[in-house]
């Protein structure tokens, strides 16, 4: 009886010990399926390569206008007149490329999603935006032709009347 208990005992203690061994193993098996279908999920609905990722534009052939922000910030965009659909922004020591995104008021809006950078140009100025976190870069950049135009007129109530 003394023998039949401790093999019984004996036989417990293996199951405890290969129990989560095997349950470990299930486990592993079924997240390697999951994170197998979780790529082929995100694949399907493919983005239109919108050319970000390329890696440093080529501004050879490219004009380049430098602007003068506040705070003693500065930028450079490269436009090129083959394709107006993308530009390149020189912000620090970095070259992002960025792609048009359309608007309705008329201001020229590139972005690069990847860095989160946005440059909003309007007649009068342009500002660079951190479109991930939400905050201002760069903000009253000015280039040389923007700076020699005349400022607006303020509005005057009497006037609009």
């Amino acid at each position: 009886m003394k023998k039949s208990l401790s093999i019984l005992v004996l036989l417990c203690a293996s199951l405890a010990v290969a129990a989560p061994q095997v349950q470990a193993q299930t486990t592993t098996k079924k997240t390697t399926k999951k994170a197998v279908k979780k790529p082929a999920a995100k694949a399907a609905p493919a983005e239109v390569d919108d050319g970000e990722d390329e890696g440093t534009p080529d501004v050879k052939t490219s004009v380049s206008v430098d602007y003068k922000c506040e705070l003693g910030n500065s930028l450079t965009i490269y436009t090129n007149a083959e394709d107006d659909k993308h530009i390149a922004l020189r912000w620090g020591k970095a070259l992002h490329r960025l792609s048009r995104v359309p608007t309705t008021t008329g201001a020229n809006r590139f972005e690069n999603r990847k860095y989160g950078l946005l440059w909003i140009g309007i007649p009068a100025k342009g500002i660079l935006l951190d479109s991930k976190t939400g905050h201002q870069l760069a903000n009253e950049c000015k280039s040389p032709a923007q700076e020699t135009m005349p400022a607006a007129a303020p509005a005057d109530p009497a006037n609009s009347l």
